[in-house]
């Protein structure tokens, strides 16, 4: 358990923030097991969120957005395996040439394996890096992972540090199914649509109640940013929160291996990155 880690963040990332499409943060202390959140900022420029990133530690931050490639896929390209050489290799060569890249490989696999995935998103049902449209994962990577990198936050798995800012990879989706099937969020008007917002409810009170999947611990948040995660139906804030509620549980994780940390297992590919919420929660 790291009991000295008090500051936790949970960012719902974007790959092209504006005023109308916002990176997510929320803001949260962990005291025990106990989880109290702030507040939650809608950053519209990578300005802020690189200002983010360099708010002094410690603190825990939970990002939505792929940290690393598939390992078959860099192997693939010929590209470093090693991953801060990866992402600087990436930012190199330019997003034009990154997408092209991507494409290439797809195009000439067969239909139906296309997308290589990661092993943690094979396990979190999550989207492979490999997708540039719907969602774009694989540009939220190429903004993403070397804003880390430039940052010089701790990146775990990927390129641990001793620096008391700890980068881990978070997916909501995967918590969110833990206590609903129900679609809850979509952009535009669509968002607002009472089933979505029925199971925005249903979530929020799940991880406010002690449901099983953030068992132990214990989440507390003001009613006005409860209403706000409810009623934004692009699920935005929701999401941020989740990220915050999966670094949270990753930091009071028990100790089960002798390499292990945030519950992140040993055999975690490095280069690929992993989901915390996948051992946290399993």
């Amino acid at each position: 358990m790291n009991s000295a880690v008090r500051s936790i963040l949970g960012v719902d990332f974007t790959s092209a923030p504006s005023p109308r499409k916002a990176i997510t943060a929320a803001h949260a202390e962990l005291v025990g097991t106990r989880l109290t959140f702030s507040a939650i900022d809608h950053l519209t420029t990578f300005a802020e969120f690189d200002a983010l990133l360099q708010t002094p530690g410690p603190w825990v931050g939970g990002f939505d957005f792929p940290f690393g490639l598939p390992r078959e896929l860099v192997v693939t390209l010929g590209w470093p395996q090693d991953w801060s050489q990866l992402v600087r290799h990436v930012q190199a060569i330019g997003k034009d040439a990154f997408k092209d890249a991507l494409n290439a490989v797809r195009e000439s696999r067969p239909m139906g394996s296309r997308y290589i995935a990661r092993r943690g998103d094979m396990a979190a049902g999550s989207s492979s890096p490999m997708k540039l449209v719907n969602p774009p994962v694989g540009l939220m990577f190429f903004e993403g992972a070397p804003r880390l990198l430039a940052a010089n936050v701790s990146v775990v798995p990927c390129a641990p540090s001793t620096d008391s800012r700890i980068a881990l990879e978070a997916y909501p989706g995967y918590l969110a199914r833990k206590i609903t099937r129900g679609s809850y969020k979509k952009d535009g008007k669509d968002g607002a649509r009472p089933d979505r917002r029925d199971a925005r409810v249903e979530i929020i009170a799940a991880i406010t109640s002690g449901h099983a999947s953030v068992a132990p611990l214990e989440v507390r948040m003001p009613s006005a940013l409860e209403g706000l995660c409810v009623e934004d139906g692009s699920g935005d804030p929701l999401d941020a929160v989740l990220c915050a509620v999966q670094a949270a549980i990753a930091c009071i994780a028990p100790k089960v291996a002798e390499r292990d940390a945030y519950g992140i297992p040993d055999e975690a590919d490095p280069l690929e990155g992993w989901i915390v919420a996948l051992s946290a929660f399993s």
